[in-house]
């Protein structure tokens, strides 16, 4: 068993994987001829303001007196420039937001691995083509561009990372730092005559990124005060820089000014995803090359924007990333189509490249050319084009280029996923053979229905063997003579050896189906519906949280439908209790959108007045209190009341703006490493060591939590209590005459597998509540389908200067924390059942995989850019719930069995 786990763990980590080759792979491609447009260009000398996290419309409404946040940007919008919104795309962080900007293409999917950090395959950008450019701002997004730049020629200017602390006092300092290192450096270039030389020559790009904005929003939210007096902050520092810059080129007309954002923002403070707050930015331009601004008198567009920050008189026009947009420029109706047909030319030479390379990896006669673009088609939109500008007809050249850049998109699209259909066919393939080898593993192993065939394993016909090995080779030869990447390899012949180990358990499918044809067909199909049921309710949980609220109370009923209201009044009303409370916490706003502090002292205070209760039932029920079981409770209350104190103190001292406590960031990290260890210094007693768990946990939890998810846990844990007595009372009602009360069972090491027993239909509910109790720890206070869901105060408790790698492992571990909790209940369902946990655990992971195989054909690659990111991290969440399941499982077991002594070696104890 202990291999099929380790296989099982492998074909797991495949699966996942799958979905990165599949709908992750780079859409990059090298090896184009460089094209030029034969015309100057308008500008000498470009300026780039990119303020971090702006959303657009922050930037351009007024306030509430009818002014506007920023008069500098304003005037530009009515006298010099043009305006829009720029449009940007998931996942909204600022590593891809800025290669968007600055490189032109939407970024590297596949750089999610590294954190956005750096880019796994080689790209050029503006930055790289420029013949000198100075940068200011955060080490975060400067470096990465002057790492990949060719040559010396980029010079960067960053503070140090650890000022961008979300609780310093005032965090306006990284853009007042940015504005007033560029005035230096432009005042010492005055006595520089090298340095003078090089601000004067062509081809010159200043990028001023501006973090403050962002760090704002995220540590006060985009509604708060200290947002919007950012703004104002970085429109009279754009002022004095560009008022500087005119002053210094002699005001020669040559320099291009471009203002926008890499990403927006959430109300709660957040981004990553697709919401309107994130994607829609500011974009404006003014300077050489650039449009003055045009009077209208009507604009259509499907948001009411204009009205709202009174600019209706004045042309708006959004852009997307990628294609030039010439509706900005200033310039003759020549440039114009030289510019896109240029433009055109590199895009299509795209296209040529992705074409060829595909066509010469594939067999001729499997290779599908994309028809709507063929060679003669191409040749003869060019010729019509540049025919169009010979004649002077302009704007029918510009349309025609437009024309044949969707065009060649389209195309570099269809050879981008021209391998799709065929690898997730061949992960269907494995995903079913391995649920269906799960399948008849329990039922040959774990169950009564193959009581008739014998428990070993009949060696397979010679032929059976023959067969597959022939595929294997066939499938292997097919992708060689191909030359397809390695992992192809796995996909495709993954299914083989599967499909496999499933027909040779032919007898044992035999006698399954005879086992089910005993049944009546009306009982047949009521079992397979309310499992069908069960499994659609799972999978919409996923898309609306109501789903869960609606599982819960269904749970709520399961007493009146099992008797146990009759035998177990008590219990049952508990559970019908907690049940209808635990429901109520999907129908509450996602956490982190209306942060209540006190919400947090109350969970703790709950947690204490349990504790008292819990401490006083064992001093009266145990003939003798170790003092050591003593001292462990009262440590573990304490250590509640620590994380109360320090919850309340860190978010005063913040709001305050006095930064993160030393003290209370030592007491928290103290805090968290003890919850690891003190339940393991319980007794193995089943009630004490679960509620030692819960105390340990729920403390680390308060420190993670902004509101009302501090309760979350603790109602939770009172369901799992109730749950493993009812499972014990419905074990009871099932005939079983040997019965131990809950609170005089251990928890042990070295089990009995006498005691276990076949599994029974009942069991099948069993792994269902606990997947449903797993999902409801996931979804149960927020959507982490979402990026934008996270709340970055939840880890201020711990560190306040940004770290994404620490920030994303504490705010992953309060989602872990509800997740062992239930596993831990899990472990004590198992040993009041008599079940074992190793057919229990297979059954959990069959349910999972239907799901995740529901995931995978739901995964898309069209729509909006919300529903995409969406369906695909579902997909991941499920398949990273299984491999974790397996993995928590394990720390659950230590967690609940192993017990350390204070003095002495570490022992275990048996039942």
């Amino acid at each position: 068993m202990l291999l099929f786990f380790i296989l099982g763990l492998l074909v797991h980590f495949v699966f996942f994987g799958s979905i990165f080759d599949i709908y992750f792979t780079s859409p990059l491609v090298h090896g184009m001829t460089p094209q030029l447009t034969p015309l100057p260009p308008p500008a000498k000398r470009l300026v780039l303001f990119v303020a971090d996290g702006l959303r657009a419309d922050t930037l351009y409404e007024l306030d509430e007196n009818g002014n506007t946040r920023a008069p500098f940007i304003r005037n530009i919008i009515m006298h010099e420039g043009s305006w829009g919104i720029s449009h940007t795309r998931v996942p909204t962080e600022s590593r891809p937001g800025h290669v968007a900007l600055i490189a032109g293409f939407y970024e590297d999917v596949s750089a999610v691995a590294k954190g956005w950090k750096e880019n796994p395959v080689g790209f050029d950008s503006l930055i790289n083509e420029s013949r000198y450019t100075w940068s200011w701002g955060s080490p975060d997004i400067l470096t990465m561009f002057a790492k990949g730049a060719s040559g010396d020629h980029v010079y960067a200017y960053s503070y140090d990372a650890d000022n961008e602390d979300f609780g310093a006092q005032d965090v306006t300092k990284l853009d007042t730092w940015v504005f007033d290192n560029m005035k230096e450096f432009f005042h010492a270039a005055r006595n520089n005559q090298s340095l003078f030389s090089k601000l004067n020559e062509e081809k010159i790009v200043f990028f001023l990124h501006l973090l403050g904005i962002d760090t704002n929003g995220h540590a006060h939210r985009p509604t708060s005060r200290e947002y919007k007096d950012n703004i104002k902050v970085v429109d009279e520092g754009m002022k004095e820089i560009v008022s500087m810059l005119e002053d210094f080129y002699g005001n020669d007309g040559k320099t291009a000014f471009i203002f926008t954002s890499d990403h927006g923002m959430t109300d709660w403070g957040f981004h990553g995803a697709g919401h309107p707050s994130e994607t829609l930015t500011p974009f404006v331009t003014w300077g050489a090359g650039i449009k003055y601004p045009q009077r209208v008198s009507a604009q259509k567009f499907d948001d009411a924007f204009l009205k709202e920050w009174k600019l209706e008189n004045w042309k708006r026009q959004d852009i997307h990333q990628g294609i030039l947009p010439v509706d900005y420029l200033n310039n003759t109706d020549l440039f114009k189509a030289e510019s896109m047909f240029t433009n055109a030319v590199q895009i299509l030479e795209q296209f040529k490249v992705k074409m060829t390379q595909k066509k010469e990896a594939i067999l001729p006669f499997f290779f599908t050319p994309f028809k709507l673009l063929s060679e003669s088609k191409q040749l003869n939109i060019l010729r019509k084009a540049r025919s169009y500008i010979k004649q002077r007809k302009y704007d029918e050249a510009v349309s025609l280029c437009k024309e044949l850049i969707q065009l060649a998109l389209k195309g570099l699209s269809y050879y981008h996923t021209y391998d799709r259909f065929f690898l997730g066919i061949n992960v269907v393939l494995g995903f079913v053979g391995w649920t269906s080898y799960a399948s008849l593993l329990i039922i040959r192993s774990h169950s009564s229905f193959t009581r008739g065939v014998s428990k070993e394993v009949k060696k397979p016909s010679h032929l059976l063997s023959c067969s597959f090995i022939a595929v294997g080779v066939l499938v292997a030869f097919f992708l060689l003579i191909q030359d397809c990447p390695w992992t192809y390899y796995i996909y495709c012949l993954l299914p083989v050896p599967i499909w496999y180990a499933v027909l040779r358990e032919f007898q044992v499918i035999q006698d399954f189906v005879i086992s089910l044809l005993t049944f009546p067909p009306s009982q047949l199909a009521g079992y397979l519906f309310i499992f069908t049921l069960g499994i659609e309710v799972l999978v919409l949980s996923f898309f609306y949280r109501y789903m869960l609220t609606a599982g819960l109370i269904a749970f709520a009923c399961w007493p009146f439908i099992t008797q146990l209201w009759i035998r177990a009044k008590s219990i049952s009303l508990s559970w019908i209790f907690f049940s209808l409370l635990l429901a109520v916490f999907p129908l509450m706003p996602v956490v982190g959108r209306k942060p209540d502090i006190f919400l947090v002292i109350g969970a703790g205070s709950l947690v204490l007045l349990l504790s008292l209760c819990v401490l006083t039932s064992l001093i009266k029920r145990k003939d003798r209190f170790i003092n050591e079981e003593l001292l462990l409770h009262l440590f573990q209350m304490l250590s509640i009341a620590l994380s109360m104190y320090v919850v309340y103190s860190t978010h005063h001292s913040l709001l305050k703006k006095q930064g993160l406590p030393f003290l209370n960031q030592i007491i928290s990290w103290i805090i968290l490493a003890s919850s690891f260890v003190l339940p393991l210094l319980s007794p193995t007693s089943l009630f004490e060591r679960l509620f030692s768990i819960l105390l340990s946990w729920m403390s680390a939890y308060l420190l993670l939590s902004t509101g009302y998810e501090a309760l979350f846990p603790l109602v939770l844990s009172c369901l799992m209590f109730v749950w493993i007595q009812m499972e014990q009372e419905t074990r009871q009602q099932s005939g079983v005459s040997y019965r131990q009360k809950v609170t005089s069972l251990q928890f042990t090491c070295n089990l009995d597998i006498t005691q276990f027993r076949h599994l029974y239909l009942e069991d099948i509910r069993r792994a269902f509540f606990l997947v449903f109790f797993l999902v409801t720890a996931f979804f149960g206070t927020g959507n982490i389908a979402s990026v934008n869901s996270f709340d970055l105060a939840s880890v201020y408790c711990f560190l306040t200067v940004f770290s994404p790698y620490m920030m994303g492992a504490l705010m992953m571990w309060k989602i872990l924390i509800p997740f062992v909790l239930v596993m831990c209940a899990f472990e004590a369902v198992q040993l009041t059942t008599q079940l074992s946990s190793k057919s229990l655990f297979l059954m959990v992971l069959i349910i999972s995989d239907i799901m995740a195989l529901h995931f995978f054909f739901l995964v898309k690659d069209y729509g909006s850019w919300l529903e995409i990111g969406t369906s695909i991290s579902h997909y991941v969440i499920v398949m990273s719930m299984t491999i974790v399941l397996m993995l928590l499982n394990g720390l659950a077991h230590l967690l609940t069995t192993k017990k350390l002594e204070l003095y002495g070696k570490s022992k275990s104890h048996l039942i």
